[in-house]
């Protein structure tokens, strides 16, 4: 039996100024995409990093006011740090913790 990669985890993150809401913020370890619906008048993006300080982030493109955008990453197990990067919105309160735990090993079929 072939085992098949499992679809990945949706988180959708609405943003306004200066807040990011996720649906959830745990999901299992694998492919994660977020969905950023920008509900603000500012322009917004999504990016995650390892909590560690020199860890690099991964983002969106920007999202304009009223669009949807969408970053798909692969993540280990581990705790994170979503964000949005546009100047100094992180600081201004864009920013959460999100955790990814170890996903179940695939089931084998006799």
């Amino acid at each position: 039996m072939i085992a098949h990669a499992p679809p990945p985890s949706n988180v959708l993150v609405f943003a306004d100024e200066f807040r990011l809401n996720p649906s959830r913020n745990i999901v299992r370890s694998g492919a994660v995409r977020f969905q950023l619906k920008n509900i603000g008048e500012d322009d917004h993006d999504i990016a995650v990093r390892r909590r560690a300080a020199n860890a690099i982030p991964s983002a969106s493109p920007i999202v304009r006011p009223g669009k949807l955008g969408e970053l798909t990453v692969r993540l280990p197990a581990g705790r994170y740090v979503i964000f949005c990067s546009v100047g100094d919105h992180a600081a201004r309160g864009m920013q959460g913790a999100f955790t990814v735990i170890r996903s179940k090993p695939p089931s084998r079929d006799a």
